[in-house]
């Protein structure tokens, strides 16, 4: 498939950073640690973070069970048809990026931030909040995936605190408008990829992110590509006990534009199954994304305000099969 090559590159290009200063909350380290970040975030929008805290067990686990799904027969799985709450499965062929060609290459099981029916906001009817499906011939999933999912954002309020500094405000500046966030976790399985399906076939198509920040958990397959500077792209490489970590479209406009949303793709040519695991750390559904919170000089703003949730919602329904109205 050599029309979804990549050059390799070096590290400096999408840097490791160690957050364990920022976890500890040490003033110096959470600055330094900001300021890489928010560098990084300018230049390519992703960066890889070390010394986040989770243990690597964690993430064994949720890929671990996460494949015991993926390897359920089809009608098992389809029982858990992802629900207009966007919990559930999303079968292979159910997601397409703007205006590809062909739906992306992979199948993925999505949760979020699990709330009761007698939750006010889910009586209210607010889009994207409810409560979880999980499989029951796979009791483990839930454990699994929840667990590694609640620590995952506690390691993107570690990345926000470090952005917040680096943006010239309080450590907490974000707390507020993440305090409900409209975070999604998603185990994604990318089926080996042959090479006759032609070129405008990807695991996942040229995008960027809908939102405030992505948190991603790669196995050791590769297949994650970035957009670089020079427009080519290269190989955001796994490492070990890392997250990789991309500024979403929301972050870029509530920054102003200074943190860059760069399109990334997956193109999946080991011959062999990849998977990933990601959790899309976005505000809560009403919080109102609006540039001038982070400017000195409100009149520079680039951009309207404009609520979290009214984004993303108007994002999935181009993006996800299952949201177009009847034909």
């Amino acid at each position: 498939m050599s029309y979804a090559k990549a050059r390799d590159i070096g590290f400096e290009q999408i840097p490791v950073i160690d957050i364990a200063g920022l976890v500890a909350r040490d003033p110096a380290a959470s600055a330094a640690a900001g300021m890489a970040m928010r560098k990084a975030s300018e230049r390519i929008g992703f960066f890889y973070v070390a010394g986040h805290g989770l243990p690597a067990a964690t993430t064994t686990q949720a890929f671990t069970t996460a494949r015991r799904f993926f390897d359920l027969p089809k009608a098992k799985k389809q029982v858990l048809a992802v629900n207009p709450r966007h919990r559930g499965w999303v079968n292979p062929g159910g997601a397409k990026m703007y205006g590809t060609a062909k739906p992306d290459l992979k199948e993925s099981f999505v949760w979020g931030l699990d709330l009761p029916e007698s939750d006010p906001e889910v009586v209210a009817g607010t889009p994207l909040m409810g409560p979880n499906a999980w499989p029951n011939e796979v009791p483990e999933l839930r454990p699994a995936l929840y667990g590694w999912y609640e620590q995952v954002m506690q390691v993107g309020h570690a990345v926000l605190r470090g952005l917040a500094l680096s943006l010239g405000r309080p450590a907490e500046f974000f707390t507020e408008g993440y305090a409900r966030p409209l975070a999604r976790g998603a185990v994604i399985y990318y089926p080996p990829q042959p090479p006759d399906l032609g070129t405008d076939q990807f695991g996942v198509a040229p995008h960027t992110d809908y939102g405030g920040l992505t948190l991603l958990a790669q196995d050791m397959t590769g297949g994650l590509q970035v957009k670089g500077s020079d427009g080519g792209w290269v190989m955001a490489h796994p490492i070990p006990d890392t997250f990789v970590v991309n500024i979403g479209d929301l972050m870029h406009r509530w920054t102003n534009g200074r943190l860059r949303s760069n399109p990334h793709r997956v193109v999946n040519t080991s011959g062999k199954a990849r998977q990933s695991c990601a959790v899309f750390f976005d505000p809560g559904f009403h919080t109102v994304i609006d540039p001038r919170d982070l400017l000195d000089d409100p009149a520079q703003a680039k951009y309207p305000p404009i609520a979290c949730g009214e984004w993303v919602v108007g994002r999935f329904d181009k993006a996800f099969r299952y949201r177009a109205p009847p034909t």
